[in-house]
């Protein structure tokens, strides 16, 4: 069900790397949690170096409001724009909808995440 090219943290984000570069957003399991998704605020700014768990966006919903983290450090190099005139498509396309882009900055954090298949247990834990 989810992603075997993605890696993925214990609070939902997933993270996909080509290369240096990387693309983070949440998985459909925590799309579902919030539910319908009315708005997302950006707390970075491209060029911004964050660390490894390091808040950068606030996810909003008729439920609640999320914090998004870095699955691991990097230099954020885009920000997905979009996402301001349309959170849904995060609730639509939950493993093509990214929030950033980033360089990531030390590759050995990426071994400290689960893959598909950990990730996949971990949920049914």
């Amino acid at each position: 069900m989810y992603p075997t090219k993605f890696k993925y943290t214990q609070d939902h984000e997933w993270i996909e790397v080509t290369g240096k570069t990387a693309v983070v957003g949440i998985t459909d399991c925590g799309q579902r949690e919030l539910q319908d998704l009315t708005s997302v605020v950006m707390e970075t700014k491209v060029d911004a170096q964050l660390e490894q768990g390091d808040h950068f966006c606030t996810v909003e919903s008729v439920l609640a409001a999320s914090d998004i983290h870095m699955p691991v450090a990097g230099k954020v190099i885009e920000i997905n724009e979009n996402l301001a005139d349309d959170p849904e498509s995060v609730n639509t396309e939950p493993h093509t909808t990214w929030f950033i882009k980033i360089e990531v900055s030390d590759a050995k954090q990426l071994d400290e995440l689960l893959t598909a298949a950990q990730y996949e247990k971990f949920l049914a834990e």
